[in-house]
């Protein structure tokens, strides 16, 4: 029997906004997380919850010679790339699936998304094949009409699948303001949302947290204060950019 999950938030469907990232060893994560204590609260979603995290599984696409990774290495101002989101690994807890273009746009991060009717149990299709069943499954949007388009013309096909555990937090002041907490991160050589026990995969900075900060505005005066207090210092880190490092499918000396 496997434990029901808690209901999600209505999802926000799309965003823009900042994003700073941080790479924070165990002990350092710790004394950050105290410190946030009094500026900060854990997101509804999962201050009920055992564990306080939940897990994020993602699915990326790119073509043939790597273009999402390649203008991410090279610091495009302009660009984005396609994957389908879950919150589980495992398909019979019903958690939604998401087709979602994430991107930059000069210093902003923008995101949209557009839930695809299907069971995540269902979507066992590997590569092309899932590529049509989620452009039939999305609900009509221009997210589903942007992935079906470059489907075409620049033949994307799913190659990398990451998954974590995040712990996430909100501002007590501001509600646009929030704070993930990233670990057990594991990156998967796969075409399927589903991996099999086969396909190659590899963890990602082990020991180590990833802390994204996402903002609208600014950054809290009470945050630089941490920031300086710590001497953390930001990190142009991509999860997927990493994950393809690591299972050798991607190099930025290619």
């Amino acid at each position: 029997m496997h434990p029901t999950p808690a209901p999600r938030p209505a999802p926000k469907l799309e965003f823009t906004r900042y994003e700073f990232k941080y790479v924070l060893s165990q002990s350092l994560r710790r004394e950050v997380e105290a410190e946030l204590a009094q500026f900060v609260h854990l997101d509804p979603f999962v201050s009920a919850q055992e564990s306080q995290r939940y897990v994020v599984r993602s699915l990326y696409w790119d073509d043939a010679i790597h273009t999402a990774y390649h203008e991410k290495i090279d610091g495009m101002l302009l660009r984005s790339k396609f994957r389908l989101r879950t919150y589980s690994r495992d398909p019979a807890q019903g958690s939604p699936v998401f087709l979602e273009v994430k991107g930059r746009n000069n210093e902003r991060v923008f995101k949209h998304r557009v839930q695809v009717a299907a069971a995540y149990a269902e979507l066992t299709a590997t590569g092309d094949e899932l590529s049509e069943l989620v452009i039939e499954r999305a609900a009509e949007s221009p997210v589903r009409e942007a992935f079906a388009f470059q489907v075409q013309r620049r033949r994307i096909r799913p190659l990398t699948l990451i998954d974590y555990r995040r712990r996430p937090y909100v501002s007590r002041f501001d509600p646009e303001f929030r704070l993930t907490f990233d670990e057990e991160l594991f990156a998967t050589a796969t075409d399927r949302l589903l991996p099999r026990r086969s396909d190659l995969h590899r963890r990602l900075v082990p020991g180590d947290t990833v802390m994204e900060l996402k903002f609208r505005y600014h950054v809290p005066s009470w945050f630089h204060r941490i920031i300086q207090g710590y001497e953390l210092r930001r990190r142009s880190y991509s999860k997927v950019c990493a994950g393809m490092e690591a299972l050798g499918i991607a190099s930025a000396d290619a």
